[in-house]
């Protein structure tokens, strides 16, 4: 039974912080699309974007998706003069990067959101779920390390600098929890356990939270952010092996990669017979304790939790008659189909004439290797120019056609 205590005020604001791969996407888009329902009842999704990254970024001072646009001064002030023209609303602000703030940007969001107005909320997945899921993220801001290494490298060299530190830095959950609850105190943060068996259910608790009524939350239709299948994600990480050996731009990377291949990717739905990640079991059993002693620390912090602690450390490992064998992943005419078609409508070229080519090719069952050296041989044959100028087309592209979602 939901404690009406748990309730934000009516005046309140609710700081979603993330962190990352807990269900954000769902939320967010569930929120944009309620953006103007909710306004008749009293409740402000801050600002006009689909979620506040841009906000979070530029007051943390992280950097975003390589090649995207860097965040700017403004991107926090919208943000904060849309909270504080609704100070007798209940406003919401979500946006997972946050979860990258220091104590002291900590304490800066809290303040300039309204001190104590602002209630925080964190949602929890299981470690061991959460990684695979960070590891394809990685991935597609242009990451070449294979899953078993990076693995490897984030459980049994924690220390490490670069991406294994970010990871930790988000994904030491009792931290993160303590850190915003020594700002806010633990009367004012609640943490959320997703519960894995019923996704809408993340919804009905942030309707609840801020006192909309069940169901006006409703999944995002047409937008998905589901994990890419096995083969989909090697072939990315193929591209990104022949992005780095031709030293092509990043923004050309973030516009014809992630918002086109991946994106169109994220559009189909793969056969129930296509290899997924799967994650060994030392891993698993490794992620399964730190997330039981981070259940702990948590549970004696004195915040407030809603959902079984428990259950963040109940993963089961895939056995190992069922574990995806990497070396050999090989891509479909569909996967390879639709990944192609996203470079093209990003890029633009489909509006340009013919591209001349050598002898004519297919695909139907082919090493990711092999296909992306061909599709990488044939964007940088264009030479430096037409590739800088493929990345402009798409940035334009995709920029009007953000400004139609908006």
């Amino acid at each position: 039974m939901f404690e009406a205590d748990l309730r934000v005020p009516s005046d309140g604001l609710l700081l979603h912080i993330g962190p990352h791969k807990t269900g954000t996407t769902t939320i967010q888009g569930a929120l944009l699309n309620a953006r103007e329902a909710m306004v008749a009842h009293d409740v402000i999704y801050a600002g006009r974007t689909r979620q506040h990254q841009m906000a979070a970024l530029a007051v943390t001072g992280g950097n975003g998706l390589r090649g995207s646009r860097p965040a700017r001064r403004t991107d926090w002030d919208l943000v904060v003069a849309a909270a504080r023209r609704a100070d007798q609303q209940r406003v919401i602000v979500s946006s997972e990067y946050f979860d990258d703030a220091t104590d002291d940007v900590a304490r800066r969001v809290v303040r300039e959101l309204g001190d104590e107005r602002v209630h925080v909320v964190v949602t929890l997945r299981p470690l061991a779920l959460i990684l695979p899921s960070a590891w394809q993220q990685y991935v597609r801001n242009q990451m070449r390390m294979s899953y078993p290494r990076w693995l490897d490298v984030v459980l049994n060299d924690p220390d490490r600098a670069g991406r294994s530190a970010r990871f930790w830095y988000r994904h030491h959950h009792d931290v993160l929890v303590e850190r915003w609850a020594s700002i806010v105190g633990p009367e004012r943060l609640l943490v959320v356990v997703v519960d894995e068996s019923d996704r809408e259910s993340l919804l009905r608790t942030f309707e609840r939270l801020v006192d909309l009524p069940t169901g006006l939350l409703r999944p995002e239709e047409g937008w998905t952010n589901r994990s890419l299948t096995a083969a989909e994600i090697e072939l990315i990480r193929a591209i990104n092996v022949e992005f780095h050996n031709r030293d092509l731009p990043a923004t050309l990377y973030y516009d014809l990669v992630y918002e086109g291949i991946v994106r169109q990717m994220q559009l189909r739905t793969p056969e129930p017979d296509e290899p997924r990640i799967t994650t060994p079991a030392w891993a698993v059993e490794q992620a399964n304790a730190i997330a039981a002693a981070a259940a702990t620390r948590i549970a004696e912090s004195g915040v407030r939790v809603l959902g079984d602690l428990a259950s963040l450390s109940a993963v089961k490992p895939v056995p190992d008659d069922r574990q995806t064998s990497l070396k050999k992943i090989t891509v479909g005419i569909k996967p390879a189909r639709d990944a192609l078609l996203g470079a093209i409508l990003t890029s633009g070229a489909m509006h340009t004439a013919a591209i001349q080519s050598s002898a004519p090719w297919t695909i139907n069952e082919v090493r990711t290797s092999a296909l992306m050296s061909e599709f990488a041989h044939r964007v940088a044959s264009r030479g430096p120019e037409r590739a800088r100028a493929l990345a402009v087309r798409a940035s334009m592209s995709l920029r009007a056609r953000g400004a139609r979602r908006s």
